[in-house]
């Protein structure tokens, strides 16, 4: 299928590297270039402007968006707005938060353009383990874009989910989730970490013992398994871990839909608590988010003392 990518950052580049694995034909824009040649180099076709990615797809074109929510959704938004074509397809693959995508949706569909929100999961492993994709907005149209899902995802690692928003919406309890998950993982390596037998233990060791037949096993242990591998005590991050707004939007849909999430609740305070004085707990979860989806790790060296 033809495909244009837009937006080529850590997900985006190598979102456009796995279509071109599977034989799609991948039109890719990035406002610095760099990217763009880069990928041009690798068998994409380059596009040095939104106008010209268009120009080069083939009818019904295809656009994924992999960019910052917000303005910058917005704004290429209405600029596609007036260079697509009735039939042609938007795809927002990005993290914007679900109460957008019925207003592009209905903007566009004036114009006879559809549109899909699609969250998209897998972090920089998606490459080569494949993502976990979660679309919402006109089925017929997710159907059609199906050959795509199908060579992004890992195996069944993809789903309707329902009309205009709801791809976004089940991506983003999928993050409030991943929260709990990581702040329960925090806590449980500092309890060790400041038992008696912290300095007995390597945690490493205790991360992949725990994959094997645990009731507790995820992916998440396996990648702190790694990040403890490299730094046994963590002693190189700092434990300061940032949000990028999912997990609050879970917890405000909870406030907002009177569903108790004490734990949800709490791992976003966390979150902002590890912006003061730092824990073991916050470095766990600062070194897990560096390997899963390639976050910024603070390390000592950039804390000017």
């Amino acid at each position: 299928m033809d495909i244009a990518m837009v937006g080529l950052g850590r997900m985006g580049m190598n979102m456009a590297r796995r279509l071109m694995q599977g034989n799609h034909r991948v039109v890719a824009y990035n406002k610095t270039h760099d990217k763009t040649e880069e990928l041009e180099k690798e068998g994409a076709v380059a596009a040095s402007s939104l106008s010209e990615a268009v120009g080069k797809l083939i009818s019904p074109r295809v656009v994924w968006l992999m960019i910052p929510a917000g303005k910058p959704v917005h704004d290429t938004v209405a600029e596609l707005s007036g260079l697509l074509s009735e039939g042609d397809i938007v795809v927002d693959g990005g993290n914007s938060p679900y109460s957008d995508d019925p207003g592009h949706f209905e903007s566009l569909k004036e114009k006879g353009i559809h549109f899909l929100d699609v969250g998209v999961s897998g972090g920089i492993w998606g490459l080569e383990e494949g993502y976990c994709l979660m679309a919402g907005g006109e089925r017929s149209v997710y159907e059609y874009i199906e050959p795509v899902l199908k060579t992004l995802a890992t195996g069944g690692g993809y789903l309707y989910c329902g009309p205009s928003g709801a791809g976004h919406f089940v991506k983003m309890v999928h993050n409030g989730i991943e929260y709990g998950m990581m702040q329960a993982y925090g806590e449980g390596f500092e309890i060790l970490e400041k038992s008696p037998y912290g300095g007995s233990l390597h945690f490493g060791d205790v991360a992949r013992l725990w994959n094997h037949g645990s009731v507790i096993r995820s992916w998440l242990l396996e990648l702190l398994e790694g990040a403890f591998d490299e730094d046994p005590h963590l002693s190189a991050v700092r434990g300061y871990v940032e949000d990028t707004g999912e997990g609050r939007w879970t917890v405000q849909q909870a406030i907002d839909s009177g569903v108790p999430a004490p734990v949800m609740a709490l791992s976003l305070f966390q979150r902002f608590r590890s912006r003061m004085d730092e824990t073991f707990s916050d470095k766990v979860l600062a070194a897990l988010r560096g390997k899963f989806g390639g976050h910024r790790i603070v390390s000592k060296a950039d804390v000017k003392e």
